[in-house]
């Protein structure tokens, strides 16, 4: 079995098992584009979304159809996810591009703006200060009035990285039991070398910076997985949390 076949056998893994709650947060996403799409019916059939890091979209592809979208883009720095994204999605009525790139090449590239982002634990990877890049870029590609979700692990306020770790780590090692060992020690070797968590309470601050208002809109169990509503702040507003 090669490389990608077994480390998508474990992604599988963990959403079935839900030990990310992919379940609570993907019911969130619904909740908070439907609401979105509700509040701006001047959109409808002209929104478009991104979705970054979109996978092979099992979760979310139900959510995506159910919009009233004039265009849909996809990206994924994993190719062999695409077809896979394109073919959960199916047959919808509004444009579809999928992407083999980069996040944050991709958000720093010029293009058409967008009404709806979607980020779904990838911009954990990105270190503090790409990630400050990463919300000043997609600050300028987004339409005043749109909203971008992000879904990821955090780090408690004040908790070092090597913290964070180490209870992530005890979690996998404790509960993740229905995959092999080996696989287990797999994940534990990707989080520990690429997963940069930001600081939940720290990152409010720097969003702001970068022309961005905070609402935390779900929490996980685990004091990690969590999911924010961001949305461009206009002159004279204020930020929140």
């Amino acid at each position: 079995m090669d490389l990608f076949e077994q480390q998508w056998q474990t992604y599988r893994s963990v959403i079935e098992n839900d030990w990310m709650e992919h379940r609570g947060v993907t019911a969130t996403c619904a909740s908070e584009l439907q609401a979105w799409v509700a509040q701006h019916p001047e959109r409808h059939g002209s929104a478009r979304l991104l979705d970054l890091g979109c996978g092979d979209m099992a979760q979310m592809a139900p959510v995506f159809r159910a919009l009233p979208l004039g265009a849909f883009v996809g990206v994924d720095l994993t190719e062999q996810v695409l077809p896979m994204a394109q073919a959960a999605l199916g047959d919808v009525p509004f444009a579809t591009e999928f992407h083999h790139s980069d996040v944050q090449r991709f958000v720093e590239a010029e293009g058409e703006p967008f009404d709806l982002v979607h980020a779904s634990f990838v911009l954990h990877h990105l270190s503090d200060g790409d990630k400050a890049g990463f919300l000043s870029s997609l600050r300028k590609r987004i339409r005043p009035g749109g909203a971008f979700l992000w879904i990821d692990v955090f780090c408690e306020p004040g908790e070092s990285r090597p913290e964070y770790l180490d209870r992530y780590v005890a979690r996998i090692r404790g509960s993740w039991d229905a995959i092999a060992a080996d696989a287990r020690e797999a994940v534990v070797t990707h989080i520990t070398t690429y997963d940069f968590p930001a600081d939940r309470s720290a990152i409010i601050d720097v969003a702001a910076e970068m022309g961005w208002d905070w609402t935390w809109v779900w929490q996980g169990s685990h004091r990690a997985e969590a999911a924010a509503l961001l949305t461009p702040i206009s002159p004279g507003s204020s930020t929140s949390s």
